[in-house]
Order: C-alpha cells, then structure tokens, then sequence
C-alpha cells in the first residue's frame, strides 16, 4: 500500500506540468495571467484566443531555443491592435523535489508595459501545483496562484479532465476553469479582475 502511495505521488509531481501546461492571456505559458516556471521544449508550440471585456486576444508561443520561450500576444478592441513579444528562459527546470525556476520580460517592445519577472512552480501531490513570482511593470510586485486537478480519475488531457485556478497578481484576485477537450486542447471559463473571460488553447507537443 505504501509503494502504491509513492508510486501516484510521484507520477504526480511528474506529470503536473504537462497535464496543465497552457498558454496565459499574455502569451507566455502559465495560468490565467501569471507565468508559471515551464517553457516549451524543442518543437513545441502553443496558440490560444480569449474574449474579455469586448477585447479579443490571440497568442502564438514556440521553443526558441533549448529553455527559451518565445510569445507574441495580439489584443483587438473595436479597431484598436496592439502587438507584444515576450520572451522566458528557464534556470531550472522542475524535478520530483526541486522547483522549476524562471526568468522573462513580457512586452519587449514596451507597446503597453514592459515587465520583468522571475517565477518558481512545483508540483505537490494530489494534483496541486503551486507558482510564486516577483516582477516589475504589470506585476507590480508579488504574484502568485495555485491550480488543482479535480478529477484525478480522468485520463490526463482528456475530457472532462479539469482544473481550477485561483491567483494574485498586481494585488487584483483572478479565478479559472480550465477543462481538456481533448489532447492538447483546452477550453477555460472564468472571471479576471471581476470580469468574465473565455479562451480556447492548443499545445502541441
């Protein structure tokens, strides 16, 4: 019995990041807003489109180059376009006991906001994963979130596998659903600083 617990704590903690591995409003991968520590590998790519508050947004993300992520981020409001590139490199990368760490800059450009940060995530048993993270510019200051796998049951990345997202982030509260369709594909629901958002993401893996 005590092997068994192991043994599904451990594919926990190293499954996590790929069973919730998703592309952020901003590009980057992440959560809801915040970045997590991952970066998508060699081949990689990501894409995702949001609606909140009448602005529809589309983000592309690829592997640069071994631990570099690269983002662009399009937001459309009425006949308005802006266009930001970011760019996360990992320190480290996350291990059954050890955190994954980060660096990156969002919006180099600086169209809207160029921000700076540095994140840590690591997966705890059960499904947890947790992310905390300072930086400059829309962080302004500490973020961090937490998301949790609810149907432990469910084949990872198939539906109705999903996981609920809480975060904090430029001291403003935002909370998610995320539900896998089907492999690589995501549908997430939720409210962003008190408003409602919907997205669709792909990762290809």
């Amino acid at each position: 019995m005590k092997k068994q617990i192991l043994s599904l704590i451990l594919c926990s903690l190293c499954t996590a990041s790929n069973v919730f591995a998703a592309p952020t409003m901003q590009g980057t991968t992440g959560n809801i807003d915040t970045p997590s520590a991952d970066v998508l590998r060699p081949g990689q790519y990501h894409l995702g489109w949001y609606h909140l508050n009448e602005e529809n947004t589309v983000v592309f993300g690829a592997n640069l180059m071994r631990r570099i992520e690269m983002s662009v981020r399009q937001q459309k409001k009425q006949d308005k376009k802006n266009v930001q590139v970011n760019l996360k490199y990992a320190l480290r990368e996350e291990g059954v006991f050890t955190p994954g760490l980060a660096v990156g800059i969002d919006d180099i450009g600086d169209v809207r906001d160029r921000s700076v940060y540095v994140v840590t995530s690591k997966g705890l048993p059960w499904g947890v994963r947790v992310h905390a993270g300072v930086g400059s510019g829309r962080y302004d200051g500490a973020f961090a979130a937490v998301e949790k796998r609810l149907m432990p049951k469910t084949a990872v990345g198939r539906f109705p596998d999903t996981s609920v997202f809480i975060e904090r982030i430029d001291h403003k509260m935002n909370y998610g659903l995320r539900v896998s369709l089907s492999p690589g594909f995501k549908a997430d629901v939720g409210l962003r600083d008190g408003k409602s958002f919907v997205g669709l993401t792909y990762n290809y893996y």
